[in-house]
């Protein structure tokens, strides 16, 4: 699967050595979450429309090497878990075919800030990819 998402990396995104700073690559993770989102047919809005919301559960991020300024960052997006009230992504943060850092993000679907299960529409959606 193509890159869900992509950007050159900002100056702004970086440190004297010009290095990114290890926060941006979570916000990079959030906008292809963003991306993914649609990339599978849920477009930004419809969860709500279906009664439900998600939140971050964990994160954890793993290094191996550095994006720098002048770089562009491509975000791939990849389902590694469906439950029944979660699910569980890996995004790999790449420059060219060097991977800088993998991010593996599970999330719940809540309703009035309690787990609740994914609705059917949803579930075929994300299973359709």
């Amino acid at each position: 699967m193509p890159a869900v998402w992509s950007a050159p990396v900002r100056f702004v995104e970086c440190d004297q050595q010009g290095v990114v700073f290890n926060a941006h690559y979570l916000t990079w993770a959030d906008e292809a979450v963003n991306a993914w989102w649609v990339a599978v047919g849920v477009p930004h809005g419809a969860l709500e429309t279906w009664g439900v919301e998600y939140l971050v559960k964990a994160t954890a991020l793993e290094w191996s090497s550095s994006a720098r300024h002048g770089d562009t960052v491509a975000v791939d997006a990849e389902l590694t878990k469906l439950g029944r009230t979660s699910l569980t992504l890996l995004l790999t943060v790449r420059v060219d075919d060097r991977v800088c850092c993998t991010v593996r993000t599970t999330y719940v679907a809540t309703a009035d800030g309690r787990p609740v299960p994914w609705p059917d529409e949803v579930r075929a959606r994300i299973s359709a990819r």
